[in-house]
């Protein structure tokens, strides 16, 4: 009889699922639209060499869709996207990524305002027919253009150039045309996996940024409750059932929200490309942890089981839609909660299907401070969906979009959300910028 082959594939598992985590787990200053805004600006700053005497920048309709009502953090209370750019160009630090506006003064917001209010100096247009998250920078400066041009990723760089040198990428090679190369340790994500690598999986490689995310996401989400941030949802669900874990669970979160969809300059652990996402699928984990009495050495595997639930559930639908993703790391939530409370494969996988099949249609209309509300609302589905899991309750296949297993009822979601969402989305977008009226 031959050996068993286990060891060497479990091996493998854990490799590509810490690398999955360690890709996930970015830092980042303030919603990740704008800030993705902001660096390219800060990047075609650099490109070329001077501060920009004037700025044209492209993005697709998710993009415009996420920066229009959130604040950008570092800035005075400025929202939008001319100031997400020219604060980037004028203060950020390229070199810091999704953290590029860490750094700005006081004398950088001054002159952002001062550049906002010469007429013309930044533009921005609907670009159509790009990836969903697409952005293109172009500086003007001292007779020299630098174009600066991200796909697919916050900080995907695919195409960047001075004048007529192309530095990085290809002019021939459209990005708007693109493909993004996927990660193939994604493949490697369902849910019976991921349930046993947070089981008995080495998670070494990716303690250091699980561990970074606790320490982060608690910091924004304390910080959220403390103090009057946004419409208050946390600090509102906390006022009013104090003594109850699911709803400490989703304050929160909700709170997290609260604080960094108003321009609260702490970073976030993102995950899924959202620190909206990074916050829900930490903080009612981190609530139910403790209310368990499970250690920290649990915590920590129990977060990993729910930013990897998190990210294949997002797999299928993309970076920006109208599928809102907080569902996602909902699902993400519920099914750590449901393993830290001693739930079966089956019972973790049906916690995951009973979200889907209650919060599943939530849709996204940008980044805003209703955020946090949505935040709570997919957090309360996979708490009541974990205790239906619990009880032996369910929704059954065929019953709307739940199928056979959880893996096909996630992919029948993801198919919703990625293409039969696609005229919600460009709806919602329409609507939003006063091309629709209704």
């Amino acid at each position: 009889m031959p050996a068993p082959q286990a060891p060497f594939c479990t091996d493998i598992r854990d490799r590509a699922f810490c690398e999955v985590l360690n890709e996930e787990l970015v830092c980042a200053l303030g919603c990740t639209e704008p800030i993705a805004v902001a660096y390219a600006a800060a990047l075609a700053a650099r490109t070329l060499g001077s501060e920009p005497e004037k700025l044209e920048v492209g993005c697709s309709g998710n993009i415009i869709k996420n920066v229009k009502s959130v604040t950008v953090p570092n800035s005075g209370g400025m929202q939008g996207i001319e100031a997400a750019a020219t604060l980037g160009a004028v203060g950020g630090n390229a070199d810091s990524a999704l953290e590029v506006l860490e750094t700005v003064t006081e004398a950088d917001i001054s002159r952002t305002r001062e550049l906002l209010s010469q007429r013309g100096y930044c533009t921005v247009e609907l670009v159509e027919d790009v990836p969903n998250l697409y952005i293109k920078v172009c500086a003007y400066g001292a007779g020299h253009l630098a174009e600066i041009v991200i796909a697919e990723h916050h900080t995907n760089v695919v195409y960047r150039a001075l004048d007529d040198e192309t530095l990085e990428g290809s002019r021939e090679a459209d990005p708007a045309l693109m493909e993004h190369e996927a990660n193939p340790a994604y493949d490697m994500l369902k849910i019976d996996a991921i349930i046993d690598f947070a089981d008995e999986g080495d998670i070494e490689e990716a303690r250091e940024v699980l561990e970074r995310q606790l320490k982060l996401n608690d910091a924004i989400s304390r910080e959220g409750l403390e103090n009057e941030w946004g419409a208050e949802v946390g600090r509102t669900l906390l006022a009013s059932r104090e003594n109850d874990v699911a709803c400490r669970a989703r304050a929160r979160a909700a709170a997290g929200s609260d604080a960094r969809m108003s321009g609260c300059a702490l970073p976030v652990a993102i995950v899924c490309g959202s620190g909206n996402q990074g916050i829900t699928a930490c903080m009612p984990v981190v609530e139910y942890a403790e209310h368990l009495g499970v250690d920290h050495e649990k915590l920590v595997r129990a977060l990993a089981l729910s930013d990897l639930v998190a990210a294949h559930v997002k797999g299928y639908i993309g970076a920006l839609s109208a599928f809102c993703g907080v569902v996602c790391a909902a699902c993400g939530a519920g099914a750590a909660i449901c393993w830290m409370r001693g739930g079966t494969h089956e019972q973790i996988g049906a916690t995951i299907v009973n979200t889907l099949g209650n919060v599943g249609g939530i849709v996204c209309d940008g980044a805003k401070p209703s955020c946090a509300a949505k935040i709570s609302a997919a957090v309360d589905a996979a708490i009541l969906g974990c205790d239906m899991a619990m009880s032996g309750l369910g929704f059954r296949a065929g019953e709307g979009l739940v199928q056979r297993t959880v893996e096909e009822t996630i992919e029948s979601m993801g198919y919703v959300g990625r293409v039969g969402m696609k005229e919600t989305d460009v709806e919602i977008l329409n609507i939003m910028i006063g091309k629709t009226r209704v």
